[in-house]
């Protein structure tokens, strides 16, 4: 078959979380648009697999009943209730996300393997405004022309053309949207290297599924998480900073197993526990700075925007949340008739920043901590003896203006001197 060309408002390369997100908000306003993606769903996608109250509210913006169809399929979906910090000496501090938690409440953050979350994404994506590509190859971009964007790809024996007004990158941490419109990658300073596997049997589980964050002085300035899934599996993993990768040489499959089989905060919790699968690694773009995630006739989103936050590693929901405004743009843009850089600086960049800017920079900051070990022993220390402090750590996880606090030398002054 020859060359078919499709004329468009919108296409959008990836179908994970980020272009998902992008194609359901679309479809609610009526936007025609196309969606690309290289691969066939359901597939994995390698992730620490934690969803926050951000993928919640996302959710709850699409359809209300999306989430009640979660939070029912205990089978595939784990509520998670809270979160674990454990200190580098050891010491735990379980934070609740919801004080005073009722029977009846729903859990407001959730972990689920991402073969089955992103699955359950595209299978919403089909409307009549949605057209759809899977198995796509050989992709490949035009620069804007006349107010017009072109990408071609071929699927199977069939060749496509398709035109529109805004192209929008979805497509992960090595976008070649980014790469193609911005000429350049993610800059060695913003960005990490997890890894990331699934374990079978590992014990000492929180009976409310607290995600756990423990700061071993093995992979400091990372973490190593372990977070529950259904079926009694848990996703295991490690995150660190690419720079101290290349500068420590450090073999982090190798260190990663060290700590479980020798760190005596976590090693006797996977005496029996059994490694499923291998253990596979993937690129953190971390939001440590601002970037430019637009220009004339294009849109990055999630991964592809370096959109992970820099402290909890959170992906999805940052992913779920861009491809909501992203969808608010294209649909100004289409009203106004303006696709340039500017307006859509102004249209999303700017509110990108605006919504989740003071998080990421917070974020940052409590990543640089991860330096001082001691600091975290001291704060995690005080949180144990003090209920007052504990509830405080536990309000900043809704309550940016008291997150804001841990940036400040007079919030460690104080919990020094017991002010």
């Amino acid at each position: 078959m020859g060359l078919q060309k499709i004329n468009t408002t919108a296409i959008i390369i990836g179908a994970g979380p980020a272009g998902a997100s992008t194609s359901i908000f679309l479809s609610q306003v009526g936007i025609p648009h196309v969606i690309i993606d290289k691969e066939s769903f359901p597939r994995d996608k390698v992730c620490g697999d934690a969803c926050s109250g951000k993928t919640a509210f996302v959710l709850r913006k699409a359809n209300p009943a999306w989430l009640a169809e979660i939070l029912d399929e205990p089978q595939s979906y784990t509520p998670s209730f809270g979160i674990t910090f454990v200190a580098p000496n050891g010491k735990p501090l379980d934070i609740p996300f919801t004080k005073d938690r009722k029977p009846e409440t729903k859990a407001p953050g959730f972990t689920v393997p991402r073969l089955v979350f992103d699955n359950y994404l595209f299978q919403k994506i089909p409307s009549p405004y949605a057209t759809v590509f899977q198995q796509a190859k050989s992709i490949s971009f035009t620069e804007p022309k006349d107010d017009k964007v072109c990408v071609k790809f071929n699927q199977g024996e069939n060749e496509y053309e398709v035109t529109a007004s805004v192209l929008v990158g979805a497509d992960g941490d090595k976008s070649i949207v980014r790469k193609t419109f911005l000429n350049k990658s993610n800059t060695p300073k913003s960005y990490a290297v997890g890894l990331r596997a699934y374990y079978e049997g590992v014990t000492g589980l929180h009976k409310d599924n607290f995600i756990e964050l423990h700061f071993l002085p093995e992979v400091l300035p990372g973490y190593f998480w372990i977070f529950p899934l259904p079926n009694g599996m848990t996703n295991v993993g490690v995150g660190i900073l690419s720079e101290t990768v290349r500068s420590k040489k450090i073999n982090l499959r190798e260190q990663m197993l060290t700590a479980i089989k020798n760190n005596p905060s976590i090693s006797h919790r996977f005496a029996n526990a059994k490694l499923q699968d291998k253990i596979q690694g993937w690129g953190l773009p971390l939001a440590m700075e601002r970037e430019q995630m637009s220009g004339d006739n294009f849109i990055l989103t999630g991964d592809a925007a370096s959109l992970i936050d820099p402290f909890s590693g959170e992906g999805i929901g940052n992913a779920l949340y861009s491809g909501m405004l992203a969808a608010d743009a294209i649909k100004e843009a289409v009203t106004k008739k303006q696709f340039s850089a500017a307006f859509f600086k102004e249209t999303y960049d700017d509110v990108i920043y605006k919504r989740l800017g003071d998080e990421f920079k917070i974020s940052a900051t409590l990543q640089r901590l991860c330096k001082y070990p001691w600091l975290f022993n001291f704060v995690v220390n005080k949180a144990y003896k003090s209920p007052a402090l504990k509830d405080t750590i536990s309000c900043m996880f809704t309550d940016m203006d008291l997150r804001d606090q841990l940036r400040k030398p007079s919030f460690y002054f104080k919990i020094l001197f017991n002010r």
